[in-house]
Order: structure tokens, then C-alpha cells, then sequence
């Protein structure tokens, strides 16, 4: 699954484009190397986001193509987040 989808339908990130627009300024690292939109995610990597001074690391546990609201928290674990940023 793309980078820019899995960030929406995991409800990271509340709108497809946005996480584009993220991901092209660079400020989204999978595994620590900079990532583009297309990325392609699987399960067990690393997502770093960085928007402002706020940081989310989360590893990805499940990469499914639709997601209820419910069950979206299940496609992520947080690894380490900044006190301000909303998950």
C-alpha cells in the first residue's frame, strides 16, 4: 500500500492530500530514510512524521485497504510521540 494512503486510512493523517503535501516537504521518514507518497508499506516498518515541533514514531502492524474508525488505532502501534501531537 502506498505511504500516502496508509497515513489516511489509518486516521494518522486526516486527508489523503495533506499526507501528500507531507511527504513531498520530506518530513516523513519510513525505516529512517526520507519518503515519498508512493513509498510502498508493509508490515513491521517505521513511520517517522515530523509536522512543526511535533515528532510521531509509530511501527506499522497491519496493512489493510479500508478501515472502520474503530479499527484504524489497530493498524499502528506508537513508539514515541511529542505531548502535542493529536494520534
Amino acid at each position: 500500500m502506498r505511504l500516502d494512503k496508509f497515513l489516511k486510512v489509518s486516521r494518522i493523517i486526516k486527508r489523503r492530500t495533506i499526507a501528500n503535501e507531507v511527504c513531498d516537504k520530506g518530513k516523513v521518514l519510513v525505516n529512517d530514510r526520507i519518503a515519498k507518497a508512493s513509498t510502498s508499506i508493509k508490515e513491521g516498518d517505521m513511520i517517522t512524521i515530523t509536522m512543526g515541533a511535533n515528532t510521531l514514531k509509530v511501527e506499522v502492524l497491519q496493512v489493510t485497504q479500508t478501515a472502520r474508525k474503530e479499527a484504524a488505532a489497530e493498524m499502528y502501534r506508537v513508539i514515541a510521540k511529542s505531548k502535542e501531537m493529536k494520534v
